[in-house]
């Protein structure tokens, strides 16, 4: 965060509500058994919410583990001196990267007997005390990462027989858990639950278990484990409209700008590149200091809207790199240096993740994962 910026002359940011995050924490934790755990997905700078403050925050609760997607995520966290365990979900396939693994204490993730051979012969070259923890994730039908949960036993003593290595854990991800049709995410439990039942039978002794993202969590108890990998519910939103009901969450971040110019324009004037809005009246507009280059999605154009004390008023005319302009016909005497909301509440009026995601076809993921670092982020 950047906590030492005179906000009072920033053009734009993004506002962290950390108090939100832990209210969300404490939801999450009232679904779950006093024995399961929170692994904290904190990939992709936290969803953008700014990776070190939040996973401060969630340690500070007592969240025992995070997971990220890259070594480089996992080495950033630690240089901001957060202690947590680390799981890196993405494969690691290079002795470059385990050397750096095995120096910052993150904890990879192994796909295949072939990763696994690979970790095991970098960590050999390291001091002989050397123990690198792993965990084995099991492809039960998402068909991205994993070893077929059909060999599961043979990929389990394979792994566990290798030198420098121990089994932390063992996982697999769910598809289809945000989706109103149970069916597929039930065969995949059923391959998880046969996959532990035949290594246990096999006479291994089973590391922690963990299925539940954060749809998993919501959907059902069972799905717990010993630990559930919420991502999308720490930060506010929820993964479908049809387990609202399941949670009670407050959104982490809203996007707020600042207006740089308010002037009156004519009827039949047109408004921004290619002139897709012409004014019908007489009309106040505002030029606001944000922008696609920001995390805007152009598409937006002329479909969205902001807050302005506490109204909602339309987005007019092509978004630009830089900024957007809004009908400010029912704000009386705007000024220069009012606060425009992107995203987020203002009074009682309140603009979402999810309402972006709903006008353009997509999911709320990839609008929080948008918004650049040109904007600061600031907690409150």
């Amino acid at each position: 965060m950047d906590d030492l910026i005179d906000w009072e002359q920033q053009r734009a940011w993004v506002e962290i509500d950390l108090s939100a995050l832990a209210y969300n924490v404490r939801q999450i934790r009232g679904l779950l058994a006093p024995s399961t755990k929170i692994m904290a997905v904190v990939k992709a700078d936290a969803y953008g919410h700014g990776a070190i403050d939040i996973a401060r925050t969630l340690t500070d609760m007592g969240v025992e583990w995070l997971a990220v997607a890259t070594v480089t995520e996992g080495i950033e966290l630690r240089q901001a001196g957060i202690f947590a365990p680390i799981l890196v979900l993405g494969a690691v396939n290079s002795e470059m990267q385990v050397h750096e693994i095995a120096k910052w204490d993150l904890q990879p993730t192994i796909c295949s007997i072939a990763q696994a051979t690979v970790i095991s012969k970098a960590v050999a070259t390291l001091d002989p005390s050397v123990v690198l923890n792993v965990h084995l994730n099991l492809d039960t039908g998402m068909s991205r990462l994993g070893a077929d949960w059909q060999q599961a036993v043979a990929f389990y003593r394979e792994v566990e027989d290798l030198p420098y290595l121990q089994i932390a854990s063992l996982y697999s991800h769910l598809a289809t858990a945000d989706e109103l049709d149970p069916t597929v995410m039930e065969m995949q439990i059923d391959r998880f639950d046969r996959s532990i039942a035949a290594i246990a039978a096999a006479g291994h002794l089973l590391p922690m278990l963990h299925l539940a993202n954060s749809a998993g969590v919501l959907v059902s108890d069972r799905l717990n484990y010993q630990l559930v990998r919420p991502g999308l519910i720490l930060y506010g939103l929820c993964p479908a409209p049809h387990l609202q009901s399941a949670i009670d969450l407050q959104p982490v971040l809203s996007v707020r700008a600042r207006i740089t110019q308010v002037k009156s324009i004519t009827a039949g004037t047109g408004v921004s590149y290619g002139y897709r809005f012409i004014a019908k009246r007489d009309m106040p507009i505002a030029v606001v200091e944000i922008g696609y280059a920001d995390g805007i999605p152009r598409r937006l154009s002329d479909r969205m809207q902001a807050i302005v004390r506490g109204r909602l008023v339309p987005q007019i005319g092509s978004i630009t790199m830089d900024r957007i302009m809004l009908d400010v016909s029912q704000i009386p005497d705007l000024q220069v240096g009012e606060i425009a909301t992107i995203l987020g509440t203002d009074g009682s009026v309140r603009i979402t993740a999810d309402d972006w995601a709903n006008q353009l076809g997509t999911i709320s993921w990839e609008i929080l994962c948008g918004f650049k670092h040109r904007l600061p982020r600031v907690s409150k």
